[in-house]
C-alpha cells in the first residue's frame, strides 16, 4: 500500500490539475481545514474525510460536466463524483476498505441529506459553512454572468438570501454551529448593505 502522504499528495495534485475554473480549487483546502476544526475534539477517520473533501465536487469542474446548457441543467454532479471515486482512489493507493465510506460521504454532503456517519456529518457541516459569510459570498458572486443560475447580480443576491434563510438551521454539530455565527453575521451585513446601496436598482 502506498504511504499515507503519497496518496494524499497524489489526490490533491490531481484535483489541482482538474479544478476549472481556477478559483474552484480553493474550496478543497479550505474545506479540509474546516473539517479538521470541526472534528478536533472527536474521533473520526480522517482518511475518509480527506478523500471525500477532495473528490466531492469533481463533477462541477469544466471538463467533467456537460457544456450544453440543457444537459448541464439535468447534470447530477454528485453521482458523477461517486462513479469516479473508487477508480481514482485505487489508482492513488487509498485503503480500499474505506472507499465505500468515502462514497457515502460524497452522497450525503449536500444540505438536503441527513448523513449517517460522523465523517459524513463533518463534511456536510463544513460544506455548509463554505456557503456562508465572506467566502460564501465570494463563491457566489464570482459566478455572476457565467453560471446559468446567476445571470444577474439580482439572481446572485437572491441565492445568497436563500442560503442565509435555509442553511444555518441545517448545521448539525455544536462545533460547526459556533463556527457559523460570525459567518452568518457577515452574510447578514453584506446583504443589508447591498440592499441599502442598490436602492432597488440592483441588476
Amino acid at each position: 500500500m502506498a504511504p499515507l502522504a503519497d496518496w494524499r499528495t497524489r489526490l490533491a495534485d490531481y484535483i489541482e490539475g482538474e479544478a476549472k475554473p481556477r478559483e474552484k480549487f480553493g474550496h478543497q483546502p479550505r474545506l479540509y481545514a474546516l473539517t479538521q476544526a470541526i472534528g478536533a475534539s472527536g474521533t473520526y477517520d480522517d482518511d475518509i474525510v480527506y478523500a471525500a473533501v477532495w473528490l466531492h465536487d469533481l463533477g462541477v469542474f469544466t471538463g467533467h460536466r456537460p457544456e450544453d446548457p440543457e444537459a448541464l441543467a439535468r447534470w447530477d454532479n454528485t453521482a458523477y463524483a461517486i462513479d469516479c471515486t473508487p477508480g481514482l482512489l485505487k489508482t492513488f493507493g487509498f485503503p480500499p476498505e474505506k472507499i465505500a465510506a468515502v462514497c457515502e460521504c460524497i452522497r450525503t454532503h449536500l444540505p438536503a441529506f441527513s448523513p449517517a456517519t460522523l465523517e459524513a456529518t463533518i463534511l456536510r457541516d463544513a460544506d455548509i459553512l463554505e456557503q456562508l459569510g465572506a467566502i460564501g459570498i465570494a463563491r457566489t458572486l464570482c459566478k455572476t454572468g457565467r453560471d446559468t443560475r446567476f445571470a444577474t447580480f439580482t439572481a446572485a443576491a437572491q441565492s445568497l438570501q436563500t442560503a442565509l434563510d435555509r442553511l444555518p438551521q441545517l448545521i448539525t454539530l455544536p462545533e460547526s454551529r459556533a463556527m457559523a455565527e460570525p459567518r452568518i453575521k457577515a452574510h447578514q451585513r453584506f446583504l443589508a448593505a447591498l440592499s441599502d446601496e442598490s436602492d432597488g436598482r440592483l441588476f
